[in-house]
């Protein structure tokens, strides 16, 4: 694979795409999308961070088409809203970026509904996003959703007995548990759109390691982490190239549906996309449709009902 960056995206004008997460990779990936003329919904929690994402977004590119929707995924009822908004006022929707996250918060933390938060928020949550967009997805022109795995997720493992961290939380266990279940999502996302015919495309990408607001802005502090930030700034490559696999996996035509993309260096931790290592957990199938029968009950809610 040539070294592919932001230059190779084709002209996005006519084509529709929501990124979640206001900052960091969310919001870079955001402008190279706005720069190469899609129209681009950025959702996140806070309207003063999304106010000012815009206003970024519309002095960096002024022709850009951006707009902010309020959207927390750390609350199911949000997520509902924010589908039912977008039904009302939208014909379709060609790509579903699902990007925000928390990291590792130093003690356990919960959702609006109970769940534990990053398992909550990076994945549940975006499954149920999903779920609520599927019907303007599958109305969209090639449509595609990408989900964000980290490279965390290759020591992660689906425990059944502690999906919210009912028996035992250890920060970066969960973490490494909710970002193994984003990329069986979207693996097991392809298996059932090529069995229901659905038509989408569903890829996961992971950024390698880079400065973004993740750390910082998550829900407590990594401790470690924040001194490696401070003190050796360059293990960590920029936010700008992190998004690269992400807007990949969006928006060219040689990404694959059902791949997995990453950095290509130093052990994906920084670089150009590349095809990226899947473990052998991520890859069990049994797992999987527990997990996405699991998410359907939590959530309340199930993909045929949408399809």
């Amino acid at each position: 694979m040539t070294k592919w960056t932001t230059k190779d995206i084709s002209d996005l004008s006519g084509r529709s795409m929501i990124v979640t997460g206001t900052g960091g990779i969310g919001f870079e990936t955001a402008l190279a999308l706005a720069n190469a003329g899609a129209e681009v919904i950025v959702a996140g929690r806070n309207p003063a961070s999304g106010a000012e994402a815009i206003k970024r977004l519309r002095t960096i590119v002024p022709s850009a088409q951006v707009a902010f929707e309020q959207l927390d995924l750390a609350d199911l009822r949000s997520i509902a809203a924010f589908g039912e908004r977008l039904s009302a006022t939208r014909e379709s929707l060609d790509v579903l970026i699902n990007n925000a996250g928390v990291m590792a918060p130093p003690t356990k933390r919960l959702t609006s509904d109970g769940f534990e938060l990053q398992f909550g928020t990076n994945f549940l949550g975006h499954f149920a996003l999903t779920g609520h967009l599927l019907p303007l997805l599958r109305k969209g022109t090639r449509p595609r959703v990408v989900s964000l795995g980290s490279i965390a997720a290759n020591s992660g493992t689906i425990d059944f007995e502690n999906l919210n961290a009912e028996r035992a939380y250890k920060p970066m266990v969960n973490y490494s548990q909710s970002k193994l279940a984003c990329i069986m999502f979207a693996f097991e996302l392809q298996r059932r759109s090529d069995a229901a015919g659905w038509g989408i495309d569903s890829i996961a990408a992971h950024p390698g390691v880079s400065r973004s607001d993740l750390i910082p802005n998550s829900a407590g502090r990594w401790e470690v982490s924040r001194l490696i930030r401070t003190c050796l700034p360059f293990l960590f490559q920029p936010v700008a190239q992190g998004a690269l696999p992400s807007l990949y996996a969006a928006t060219s035509p040689d990404a694959q549906p059902g791949g997995y993309y990453g950095p290509d260096r130093l052990a994906e931790t920084r670089g150009h996309p590349a095809p990226a290592k899947i473990v052998a957990r991520a890859k069990e199938k049994d797992v999987a449709a527990r997990l996405w029968s699991e998410a359907e009950r939590l959530a309340g809610l199930s993909f045929n009902e949408f399809a």
